[in-house]
């Protein structure tokens, strides 16, 4: 079992930054692909970002690839979003996820863990 713990979001102004952390305990941090999804009011689960176990390769969905960097301290168990830019229509909740590969780019079934999520509302 992999628990996740997000947390950094809040509410910001459009054009503002924030940065969210995921603390990982349990398993081995690193046995496990890392990533991001969110998901927003009436609307599906989506994969924003990736990263591998020791950060050699990292991966984004291409509507946040110029605005968001994901990063992991495997030292401290957190994996890292930083979010700049930010737009009314990233106004979501943010998950922190666990996968074994890098298929999660492909979709929510690839993950194993799930964090409770954090909010994120981007004001206009």
């Amino acid at each position: 079992q992999v628990q996740l713990v997000e947390s950094g979001g809040g509410l910001v102004q459009a054009g503002g930054s924030l940065r969210l952390s995921c603390a990982a305990s349990g398993r081995t941090f690193t046995n496990y692909v890392m990533g991001w999804f969110r998901q927003a009011p009436g609307k599906e689960r989506e994969f924003l970002a990736a990263i591998t176990r020791f950060a050699g390769n990292t991966y984004y969905a291409e509507f946040v690839k110029d605005r968001f960097t994901i990063s992991r301290d495997n030292a401290a168990n957190t994996l890292y979003l930083q979010m700049s830019s930010l737009k009314p229509e990233d106004t979501a909740v943010y998950y922190c996820a666990a996968g074994p590969s890098t298929d999660m780019t492909r979709g929510a079934y690839a993950v194993d863990y799930w964090g409770k999520g954090t909010h994120v509302t981007v004001s206009s």
